[in-house]
Order: C-alpha cells, then structure tokens, then sequence
C-alpha cells in the first residue's frame, strides 16, 4: 500500500520550478555620498565596486545624479573619470535627475528641468560609446501625485527617448550603508574598545546580517508577486553607490543565485508584461511597483504584510529613527 502511494506520487506530473530572473540597478552614481565628500576619499570604494562589478559580470544599470560630477558649479573630470569605469565595466548608464530631486517637492516643470539638466555630461558621454540614455529612475521613487502629472511626465519622458526603470525589490540599504560608515567612526570618549565595538568585527557583521536581510526581501517580493499576479515576474531590484555594496556586490550576486535567481537585463524584465500595467499610485511614498500595482486593485492592508524591517541594532547604529 505504502509503496503503491509512493509510486503513484512519483508519477504525478512535477511543477515546473520557478521562474526566478532578476534585473540590477545601482542609483546615485558616481557615489551617493557626493558632492559633500572629496573625490579622493571616496575613490577607493568606488574601485572595490567596480572590481566587484567586473567579477561578478552580470547585467547592471546605473542611474546618474550629474549635481554629483560637480564642485563649485564645475564638472570633475575625476567624476566624470568615474563613470567611464563603470562603462568599461560593462555597465549601462540612465539618468537620476540633476540633483535628486523630489517631484512630489519641487512640482512637474522643476523637475522636468532637472531631467534635462541631468543628461549634460551624461549624454556626450554616451555618444562617445554610440548610446543614448534611455532609463531614468525616479529619486525616492517618487513618481507623482496626481494621474495629470504622470501623465504629463510619461509624455515628456518619451519625447525626450526614456522609459521610466520601475523597482520591485525595494528596500532600505541606504540604512544599513549609514550604519556602515559609522561603523568606522571614532568611539565616543569614555568607551572602551571592546570585541563589539571593534570596527572590523563590526562592520563584518552588518555585511553578514545585511545580505541576509536581502535574501528576506527577494523572498518577501517573490511572493507578492506570486499572490498578486500569479507567477513570479523578472524582478527589478535597486541598490545604491556606496561603501556597502562595493564590499557586499559579490555576497548579494551569490546569495540571489543561491535561491535560483539568473541575472538578466533590464530589458529583458521589462518585456513582461506585468510592467504594462499602470501605476495608479499617488500617495507620498515611494513603494514597490508590485505594491503601487496592489494599491490600484485595492488590495487590504493584509496583503502588504509581513515585509522585512531593519533590525533596531541597525537603526540605532545608523542613529536614524525609523525607516
């Protein structure tokens, strides 16, 4: 009996496994932390990162703040230096806005400057390599408040030859890579060093915690997807240029390919047709496109559970309050 179940078991028809492909995107190029820090200090990390990026060589997109390239209102030759390596490196390259500018802040026209001002060195350099940009990213994720202006936007956008670069693996590295840097901070006077508060032990620690944190939010959007539309779509997951991810791009690359996911480009994702749909969402925020698309259907607030949170440690080391 037992064994005729077993048989009969192994004859059923094995579902197909799942369909995991991912495109990588990497915002705030050069360096998230320009133009506040100099370029020397921060050209060892930004080498780490593209070291990492020539190693793991799979498709990348990275998204430009031109304010970046800049010092006293001139363009760095050093910054702009900058980008080539990630073009070298295999890279595309899209636009980020001039300045990072919030559209739900600054209003429609403002920020429509602000595309066009970001595409000045972006563009000639492009040239040189026969392409154009043609992926602009919105900051925060903020993409409008009202259907009028997403409207007036998407217009804009196509005449000028972009495609908006959605996000569905959202998440908040920005936390953890503030975390990082301060990790490397002089301990406040009175404490002592310890093995906790060692920098090394540290910041090694919030690598590990941090790549597991993003095996959880792969996880967490894979099953959004499967709820919301039935199948897992080619996700689209956003990180950013820092200290962080140039010592973790190799972590994060193998522990997507650990839970099956192939990396493909951003075309390749946005060919399916789940990025057809419209995104109806004008709140405040900046979510997921897989979340902004549930909004739309009105999804109850149930379905939006359960997502992963920075670890309070974390928060606390970052000395930011909430996500």
């Amino acid at each position: 009996m037992i064994a005729a179940a077993a048989a009969a078991a192994a004859s059923k028809p094995q579902a197909p496994p799942p369909d995991r492909r991912i495109a990588l995107t990497v915002d705030d190029l050069p360096w998230v932390q320009l133009p506040v820090v100099s370029t020397e200090s921060i050209l060892d990390g930004h080498r780490r990162l593209i070291a990492a990026i020539r190693r793991a060589d799979v498709p990348v997109v990275g998204f430009v703040n031109e304010g970046k390239l800049d010092a006293d209102g001139q363009p760095q030759p050093a910054r702009l230096a900058m980008l080539r390596d990630w073009l070298d490196a295999g890279a595309e390259l899209g636009n980020h806005t001039y300045g990072h500018s919030d559209l739900h802040a600054v209003g429609l026209a403002a920020y429509q400057d602000d595309i066009l001002r970001g595409e000045r060195q972006l563009r000639p350099l492009l040239q040189t390599r026969g392409q154009a940009p043609r992926w602009f990213r919105h900051p925060y994720l903020r993409a409008g408040r009202s259907a009028a202006d997403k409207a007036a936007l998407a217009r804009f956008l196509d005449q000028h030859g972009y495609r908006i670069a959605p996000v569905t693996v959202d998440n908040s590295d920005w936390i953890w890579a503030a975390a990082y840097l301060r990790a490397d901070e002089p301990l406040p006077a009175g404490v002592k060093p310890s093995a906790k508060n060692d920098p090394q032990r540290l910041k090694a620690r919030l690598r590990r915690d941090y790549v597991k944190y993003m095996g959880r939010k792969l996880d967490y959007y894979e099953r959004q997807s499967v709820a919301l539309l039935g199948y897992n779509l080619p996700q689209v997951w956003l990180i950013h240029a820092n200290a962080l991810n140039a010592d973790s791009y190799g972590d994060l690359i193998a522990m997507a390919r650990k839970r099956g996911y192939r990396f493909i480009g951003l075309d390749e994702a946005m060919r399916d047709p789940a990025y057809q749909r419209a995104d109806a969402y004008t709140g405040p925020a900046g979510p997921s496109w897989l979340h902004r698309w549930a909004i739309g259907e009105k999804r109850p607030a149930g379905f939006f559970a359960g997502e992963p949170s920075v670890p309070d440690w974390v928060l606390n080391l970052a000395q930011i309050d909430s996500e």
